[in-house]
């Protein structure tokens, strides 16, 4: 299904959005949702924690968005923040997909070791909402832990998408499938509120 017939263009035109990668295979399956969003007018700016350029490089992404694509929380292009607050105070909405098992520990915890859990750190979720698609094998998703986590980050006022079930790249069948890109667009639409751009 072609996303224009999923959800109009005119949602994300003069949107502002954070997109963070972490590692898993699923990474491919971003440039699509990017993509997206940026051919309908959105601003989309992508962080990628180390793990998940292993899957899919960061020139991929910057090609897409056609903007700058941060992979640590040390390099920067705003010389007067050089810890990437101007982003999260900006974004009308941050998405991490996938989320992996180990960035709902981080998140839960609030460590902040990486641009991905940097940047969600500053993120005020009481106006901005941040969506987490976690993406893992199915055991990982089954875990005692991650249960705990996932309850935990929701009552911290993340919102949790659920995961798709299917094949995945461990070759068995199970919960834990990122969800398809037009279902992340949906998503995002979804959760948007009807304020301008927070852009400044």
């Amino acid at each position: 299904m072609a996303t224009e017939d999923v959800i109009p263009t005119e949602v994300f035109g003069g949107r502002s959005f954070v997109v963070g990668l972490t590692g898993g295979i699923a990474c491919y399956k971003m440039a699509y949702v990017v993509s997206a969003l940026a051919q309908a007018g959105a601003k989309v700016t992508v962080i990628m924690t180390e793990s998940a350029t292993r899957f899919v490089t960061p020139l991929t992404f910057q090609a897409l968005s056609g903007r700058h694509v941060y992979t640590d929380q040390w390099t920067h292009v705003e010389s007067q923040d050089p810890q990437h607050i101007q982003l999260a105070r900006a974004a009308d909405l941050m998405l991490i997909a996938p989320c992996s098992m180990d960035m709902l520990a981080k998140l839960v915890t609030g460590r902040t070791d990486d641009v991905v859990s940097l940047i969600a750190s500053a993120v005020d979720r009481s106006r901005q909402p941040t969506l987490l698609a976690p993406s893992m094998n199915s055991v990982m998703w089954q875990q005692p832990a991650t249960q705990r986590n996932l309850a935990q980050l929701a009552e911290d006022g993340f919102r949790i998408l659920q995961p798709g079930t299917g094949w995945q790249a461990c070759r068995t069948e199970g919960v834990g499938r990122l969800p398809e890109p037009d279902d992340l667009l949906r998503a995002i639409a979804d959760h948007l509120t009807p304020h301008q751009s927070r852009e400044v």
